[in-house]
């Protein structure tokens, strides 16, 4: 059933589209003038989040560089010269230690990142004590660790993992541009092996790549119609690093970057739109757009697995500027 219409939108000749979208309703939606888009959008979420708050989120890199995989942007792979070292999968108890000091610094959510392409046996005992101690610590948990078969999705539920992600990236027809080493449909088997465990499904993608504005629809068309849309849509801007085959690429421009943010809220209404790679490169007023947009979730700290990230004294500032208060743990 579509939701009713407010006074101020009954005029608007799209009206409001539910699962499953098509491509023609989500074109128009994001080809609205921009202030309508940003009202139609603003709008929704208020109808389902506090517009005033946002969850802070760590990132941290628990196994970092020699990847397999040949993602175009990443710095991790084993096929760039980007200069970053292959380490050694984290001791749990260092990365609870270090969940432990994000928590006391405000964050409620903990994501954990591998550069595998999927993990091997060896390495599960690992990482399920280390999901079970950062839940101990009352954090909400997230792991990205590459592909999971359905054996590895529920010992990462049984373990109380929260959250998996795992990004398309771009669109269907896009993604041969950026990823060879495996496919969109690879993305599409992991995404249903964690839904199917009953971990929360975190799944977005990135902007900014040389893709064009249709491949950024359909990528959250392809979202916002998979069985249940995720529960955590993350939206990164490319962060171009020397050594990787899109270390030249042209920055998306800003306005662009906020339809995207956007258009995922209205097709999403329900999910965390995740602000995520590339605020550095963001001025506070865009930030603050794409938070008006629909944007509840940032991560804080200096880095974003390898990649800078605002510091918290700078977010903490935006924040208090904009009047806008982290979610407390129980508002999640």
């Amino acid at each position: 059933m579509k939701p009713e219409l407010s006074p101020d939108l009954t005029s608007d000749p799209i009206g409001w589209a539910l699962p499953p979208w098509t491509r023609e309703e989500a074109k128009a939606v994001h080809d609205l003038p921009f202030n309508d888009l940003l009202f139609r959008a603003q709008t929704i979420h208020r109808e389902n989040f506090d517009p005033n708050r946002v969850q802070l989120s760590r990132l941290l890199s628990i196994k970092t560089g020699g990847c397999p995989e040949d993602c175009g942007y990443c710095s991790q792979s084993s096929h760039h010269q980007s200069g970053l070292k292959a380490s050694k999968l984290m001791e749990v108890e260092r990365v609870v230690a270090e969940a432990r000091k994000a928590r006391d610094a405000g964050a409620t959510r903990y994501c954990m990142g591998a550069a595998w392409r999927s993990p091997k046996e060896r390495d599960m005992e690992t990482v399920v004590a280390m999901v079970e101690g950062v839940r101990a610590l009352g954090m909400e948990t997230c792991m990205t660790l590459g592909m999971l078969d359905p054996g590895q999705a529920q010992r990462l539920k049984q373990a109380g993992l929260d959250y998996y992600n795992h990004n398309i990236d771009t669109s269907e027809r896009y993604y041969s541009e950026v990823i060879s080493t495996r496919t969109f449909a690879d993305r599409l088997d992991t995404l249903a092996n964690v839904r199917d465990s009953g971990i929360k499904v975190c799944c977005g993608g990135i902007v900014g790549m040389g893709e064009e504005k249709a491949d950024r629809v359909d990528m959250l068309l392809t979202l916002a119609n998979l069985p249940e849309p995720p529960n955590s849509v993350p939206i990164n801007m490319l962060i171009p690093i020397e050594g990787t085959p899109l270390g030249e690429a042209e920055p998306i421009e800003p306005i662009e970057f906020v339809r995207t943010i956007a258009l995922a809220r209205i097709m999403m209404p329900k999910s965390h739109v995740r602000l995520s790679a590339g605020r550095t490169a963001m001025s506070d007023e865009m930030q603050a757009l794409c938070f008006f947009a629909g944007a509840n979730s940032i991560f804080v700290g200096d880095t974003l697995l390898t990649a800078e990230n605002p510091g918290e004294d700078k977010d903490s500032a935006l924040l208090r500027r904009l009047g806008i208060k982290p979610f407390a743990h129980e508002a999640q």
